[in-house]
């Protein structure tokens, strides 16, 4: 692709001190990422950093993303064995790389992406997340989640130091005049719901202030947490939608995370007996 439109943004919050979300847009490369850190001021800002520039580092190199992202996982690791970060910290993201009409989104945790077509909104990503295994395995339903109390409990995160490999989620989506990508932190989704978002993605505005709209929506409601946003454009010469044509992103690598799950279910068993 040469010809990408893109906008992007992050902003603090309205009630914490310091920004943990890190995004890179690498036009060039065709990569934009967006990483949401965890671990407090100089952990979580310091992981989500070390994390994205890793990234684009090693695809600069040829590295594939799905790979690059496994690694990133251990350069946090050793980043706080030589003191460069605090022990604990880590981070979640989501990963664009577009290349000619395909692109590639990679992902670990709750960072998400979305297409939008024009017309139709849909989550690309899935979280990883305790909340969600419980959606999957029908424990609970997709609404009561939204108000469920342990929906920041996750299952997966790069540095977490009880995980030795990451388990690093992919999918393959051929991109079609109309579509766009929209990556984001949870502190936009926890926000905004999926109207919201699909309504300020159809308005007439260019990606970068939809991505300025839908930043300030969210800072309009609580905007209780930090809110980065990517929006990634098809090429102009991408080809047109055939009307029926099956669209829907391929799973190239299905999350293996039952162990992860039922791990952490004991535990929280033991914290809580409610579960």
């Amino acid at each position: 692709m040469n010809h990408l439109n893109y906008g992007f943004n992050s902003h603090v919050g309205n009630v914490r001190s310091h920004n943990e979300d890190y995004l890179r847009a690498e036009p060039e490369l065709g990569l934009w990422v967006v990483a949401d850190g965890m671990g407090g001021h100089k952990g979580g800002e310091t992981a989500s950093m070390i994390a994205a520039d890793f990234i684009v580092d090693k695809i600069r190199t040829g590295e594939t993303l799905e790979a690059s992202i496994a690694q990133a996982h251990h350069a946090i690791l050793q980043a706080s064995k030589e003191g460069k970060g605090p022990e604990g910290m880590g981070t979640t993201v989501v990963a664009l790389k577009i290349t000619d009409n395909t692109c590639e989104i990679s992902w670990v945790g709750d960072c998400r992406a979305y297409l939008w077509d024009g017309t139709i909104f849909k989550q690309l990503t899935k979280d990883h997340s305790y909340v969600q295994q419980l959606v999957d395995t029908g424990v609970i339903s997709s609404e009561e989640s939204i108000r469920h109390p342990y929906q920041d409990v996750l299952l997966q995160a790069l540095g977490a130091t009880d995980i030795p490999d990451v388990n690093v989620e992919t999918i393959i989506h051929e991109m079609y005049q109309g579509e766009q990508i929209l990556l984001c932190s949870d502190g936009l989704t926890k926000e905004l719901n999926d109207s919201d978002i699909a309504d300020a993605l159809a308005l007439e505005l260019n990606e970068q202030k939809k991505t300025d709209y839908l930043i300030s929506a969210a800072l309009k409601n609580t905007g209780r947490d930090n809110i980065t946003a990517i929006l990634v454009s098809a090429d102009e010469d991408a080809p047109a939608k055939i009307p029926g044509a099956d669209t829907v992103p391929m799973n190239t690598k299905k999350l293996n995370q039952a162990g992860l799950f039922e791990k952490l279910r004991a535990w929280l068993r033991g914290m809580f007996p409610i579960f």
